[in-house]
């Protein structure tokens, strides 16, 4: 079975009053994401995100122009044409006539998904809509996707939403705009976004989505493939989250996540080639997949694609091994169940063993272009971290650009972050516990086991004495040579400040 597909879009600038009647009738409705979850309830808004429709089928029966676009586009089930005009008034015939509802005698159906929006970013804000193609597979049934599909929003596009930095900036970049939510985002903060894809009907639906939100005027969507549409510009943030898959070149190409080059080169040319199109101090923010080799660390591969132009904050935040990354991507294209899936596994498998893949890392690239003249040289970690963190985790990367360009010595004079908590590690009652633990309650929430020294010396950080000063102090205190206890403990000092525990 082949999603449905409305008729082929043109990529032209959306010139009709249809996206702008269309957020009239939305707003008239409250089909805002608040208001849907409210209406699903805790049971049947759970069960949609595991793609199953029966509970919110069950919710949904009142018969309200809230409900009846509930059914139509998240549930996606046929509605009574006259519940259908009083949810969209005059709209029916606009909308089916572009391919996103389908009328018949008496019913409609959805051929594209209309989406609430929001996130935290957006919280007490104006919620947004997002159009894309239908979400394959709901209720479990075998469904194809098409080569050209158009994702919605979805895990990868929130976690890239929550990693971009959200200063306002004067021109930004979505490279591989796909259903254009990144360039919404974006034109919350930015004067200017230009969104990309090669995908014909991606770059309809980035313009449809600009017009329904009422920014079509703050995105330009250029056709074409990484930064070619752009290939004399500079921008102060690119954010994307590219076709990363990694598979072989056999089959069809998913165009949402094949890029059609080999491995994780994708991810590398952007990498390579993203300074050149940044402003000094501009960043680019990459969502992706790399490939962990047998014969070599992923850090140590990953730091041969960057450049000295930019500082560099590399964060590894899962792995997964080549059978459950196969299994994960197969599914994902309605593929599981289908006569060549065995065959379509052993392939990929093959494939992975012939090129010595050993795992798969996801995780965020943030590279920030250096000032023209900036001394001293690039700033580079790698960091591999599974554990949970807090969202959106912008705040935190900023807070590494800020720690990665401070002058630590034992004039300075720091200040422990304020979520920062002491743990004490022992047997009940002892007098001196086994270990002390610093531990961050936001951001990354990095643990770091320290010494008593250590410990003390960041208890003591308020600010009103300078860091010599409490090394000093603290030397005095426990019988320690003061210049041996500042040579042994200043490198100790920076890697807190670099890791966030304290501030400069």
């Amino acid at each position: 079975m082949v999603c449905p597909r409305p008729r082929a879009p043109t990529v032209e600038r959306v010139t009709s009053d249809l996206p702008q009647r269309l957020r009239a009738a939305l707003a008239l409705a409250g089909f805002t994401y608040d208001a849907v979850a409210e209406t699903l309830g805790p049971l049947a808004h759970d069960a949609l995100g595991r793609n199953e429709t029966t509970p919110g089928l069950r919710a949904t029966g009142g018969g309200s122009p809230l409900e009846t676009l509930i059914r139509l586009f998240l549930l996606q089930a046929p509605v009574e044409l006259a519940a259908a005009e009083a949810a969209l008034p005059g709209l029916l015939e606009r909308m089916a006539a572009e391919g996103l509802v389908e009328q018949t005698v008496g019913e409609v159906a959805a051929r594209m998904d209309v989406r609430p929006y929001a996130t935290d970013e957006l919280a007490g804000d104006r919620d947004l809509w997002v159009v894309s193609d239908l979400t394959p597979g709901l209720d479990g049934q075998h469904v194809r996707v098409g080569a050209d599909h158009v994702l919605g929003i979805s895990s990868a596009s929130t976690s890239l939403a929550q990693l971009t930095l959200r200063d306002p900036v004067g021109t930004a970049l979505d490279l591989g705009t796909g259903c254009g939510v990144q360039a919404l985002h974006l034109a919350r903060h930015s004067d200017r976004v230009v969104a990309t894809d090669v995908n014909a009907r991606a770059l309809w639906t980035a313009r449809f989505n600009a017009a329904l939100n009422g920014v079509e005027d703050r995105v330009e969507v250029r056709d074409g493939s990484l930064f070619e549409p752009v290939r004399h510009e500079a921008f102060d943030l690119i954010a994307t989250n590219p076709p990363f898959v990694i598979s072989p070149a056999t089959g069809e190409r998913l165009v949402y996540r094949d890029s059609g080059l080999p491995g994780d080169r994708v991810v590398e040319d952007i990498v390579r080639f993203a300074p050149r199109h940044l402003t000094d101090g501009g960043w680019c923010q990459v969502l992706a997949n790399w490939v962990i080799s047998r014969d070599r660390p992923w850090d140590d591969r990953l730091a041969t694609w960057l450049t000295d132009e930019t500082d560099a904050y590399v964060v590894q935040r899962e792995v997964l091994d080549p059978a459950a990354y196969v299994e994960l991507w197969l599914k994902d294209a309605g593929l599981h169940g289908a006569v060549d899936y065995l065959v379509r596994y052993d392939t990929w498998l093959s494939w992975f063993d012939e090129q010595g893949v050993e795992g798969i890392g996801f995780g965020w690239l943030n590279l920030r272009k250096r000032g023209s003249g900036q001394a001293g040289a690039p700033v580079r970690e790698l960091l591999e971290w599974p554990y949970d963190v807090e969202q959106p985790i912008a705040p935190a990367i900023r807070d590494w650009a800020a720690a990665s360009g401070a002058e630590v010595g034992p004039d300075s004079r720091l200040l422990v972050r304020p979520d920062v908590q002491q743990e004490t590690l022992g047997a009940p009652g002892a007098e001196d516990p086994e270990a002390v633990v610093l531990r961050q309650q936001r951001g990354l929430r990095r643990a770091r086991r320290v010494d008593t020294v250590e410990a003390a010396l960041v208890g003591a950080c308020d600010g009103d004495l300078t860091v010599g000063q409490i090394l000093d102090a603290l030397a005095q205190l426990l019988d320690l040579d003061p210049a041996a206890t500042r040579t042994t403990y200043l490198p100790t000092v920076r890697e807190l400040v670099a890791e966030g525990f304290l501030e400069a």
